[in-house]
C-alpha cells in the first residue's frame, strides 16, 4: 500500500483546515491507533479501515474518528485524502488522476508519502485490528 510519489509535491498551510474524514498511523503509531479503533467500534461508532505492515487508515465520520499518540487526521480533497491543514501542489485531483484513477482505490498524500489501496467497504475485522495493536501483521 505505501509507495514514496513519484513527483515532488510542494505543501502549503491550508486555513481553513478540512473537515477530517480520516485518520492515518504510520510505523510505531499503527499499534496504539488499532486498539482505539477496536474501542470505538466497540461502542458502536461506523468505522472502515485499510492497513498493511507500516500503516493504518481509519475511515470515519469526524466524531466517530479514533485518536492515538502520533496519528495525522485526514480531510478529502479532489478525491484524496490529505492532512487536514495542508495542501499539495499540484492539486490534489490531478494526483489522484496520475496515482488512483477510477472507482475503488484510497488515495492518500501526506509530505513524503503516497498509499493507494482498495477502499474499504466494511467495519474492519477485529482479529486484525487485535493483531495489529500487538505490532503483527495480519495474514
Amino acid at each position: 500500500m505505501s509507495a514514496p510519489p513519484g513527483a515532488p509535491l510542494q505543501w502549503h498551510r491550508r486555513e481553513p483546515p478540512l473537515p477530517a474524514a480520516a485518520v492515518l498511523a504510520l510505523g510505531p503509531a499503527v499499534p496504539a491507533l488499532a486498539r482505539a479503533t477496536a474501542e470505538r467500534l466497540a461502542g458502536g461508532a461506523a468505522l472502515r479501515a485499510v492497513a498493511d505492515e507500516q500503516s493504518l487508515v481509519v475511515l470515519g465520520a469526524g466524531a466517530d474518528l479514533p485518536w492515538a499518540d502520533g496519528v495525522r487526521y485526514l480531510g478529502r480533497d479532489g478525491g484524496t485524502l490529505l492532512p487536514t491543514t495542508a495542501c499539495p501542489t499540484p492539486a490534489p485531483a490531478l494526483w489522484r488522476q496520475a496515482l488512483a484513477p477510477g472507482d475503488g482505490l484510497l488515495l492518500v498524500l501526506v509530505p513524503g508519502l503516497a498509499l493507494v489501496a482498495d477502499l474499504p467497504t466494511g467495519p474492519p475485522d477485529p482479529a486484525a485490528l487485535t493483531l495489529l495493536a500487538r505490532g503483527e501483521e495480519p495474514s
